[in-house]
């Protein structure tokens, strides 16, 4: 066990819909763009679903949607195979690369939040379900706005991405924080969530600019009080089924929330056992 007095320490963030790219819109224009393609028209809604996945395995959880597979063997006469997701998963990479191109911006709060956060000692960590090209793209895009992080890891340094807890780990490997306890996992899919419950460390979601939400920056701001209220409720309830342990408005929440979570360490003096609902959900 680490020596250091309990606090959060390393704050690891994903990328699309978190950080950057407000609503995760490259992921989903992309695979909405190669299923079109291939001759398959999908919704946005089917385009999001697996979101936060390894991109190949995104593809392969579309197919499987039984609505899909029935619109792809009605196009090409036979289901789907590997050799098509092979080929699909090739076509995706450059309408990928354009798409992060197109919508590559901080999410706004960011930099401020970031700033609280070091300012405290925290170190900061990103993990994504891009590929490395891609990876490489949003963080270069991201540093040139002035958003550097610690240590960055995607689905390519991994056997297997999300939900799994590699990416996290390896992070931490990195950056040489441990235990869990002192790690906040924040990310704006299921996948982000199950990805920090199975790492053992707090799981966060922030609402506005999350895929599940799934509005631009200009279309969320237009929406009417009771409009926005509505979206961010059930984008709220998905992660708290998921098992998260709060629920964030937007990024610059998650300061306070850390100091409530730091709060609850400290008064523990045995090790705390992380479980869903663990500290009261923040939405304003």
């Amino acid at each position: 066990m680490n020596s250091e007095s309990p606090k959060i320490r390393l704050v690891v963030f994903d990328w699309a819909g978190t950080t950057v790219d407000f609503g995760s819109r490259a992921p989903a224009t992309a695979f909405r763009k190669v299923f079109a393609a291939h001759g398959v028209m999908v919704t946005d809604e089917e385009a999001r679903k697996p979101m936060g996945l390894n991109k190949r395995e995104h593809l392969k959880s579309m197919l499987s949607e039984a609505d899909i597979a029935k619109r792809w063997e009605e196009k090409h006469g036979k289901p789907w195979s590997e050799a098509d997701v092979d080929q699909m998963y090739a076509d995706f990479v450059p309408f990928q690369l354009q798409a992060i191109k197109e919508t590559t911006k901080l999410v706004p709060g960011l930099s401020e939040t970031v700033e609280q956060l070091r300012s405290q000692g925290i170190v900061i960590g990103g993990t994504t379900g891009y590929f490395r090209e891609a990876a490489e793209a949003v963080a270069s895009a991201a540093e040139s706005a002035g958003f550097i992080l610690d240590a960055n890891v995607c689905a390519d340094d991994v056997l297997q991405g999300r939900p799994a807890p590699w990416m996290i780990y390896e992070i931490m490997h990195q950056t040489r924080v441990y235990p869990a306890t002192c790690v906040v996992k924040v990310g704006d899919t299921i996948a982000d969530i199950e990805a920090g419950l199975n790492a053992g460390c707090w799981s966060i979601g922030v609402c506005d600019s999350s895929s599940m939400t799934g509005l631009s920056h200009e279309d969320y701001s237009q929406l009417s009080a009771e409009e926005r209220s509505s979206r961010l409720r059930q984008t709220v309830e998905q992660y708290l089924d998921a098992g998260a342990h709060a629920v964030i408005e937007t990024l610059s929440d998650l300061p306070e929330l850390i100091a409530s979570i730091h709060e609850l360490l400290i008064e523990n003096s045995q090790p705390v056992v992380i479980s869903p609902a663990a500290i009261e959900m923040t939405s304003n």
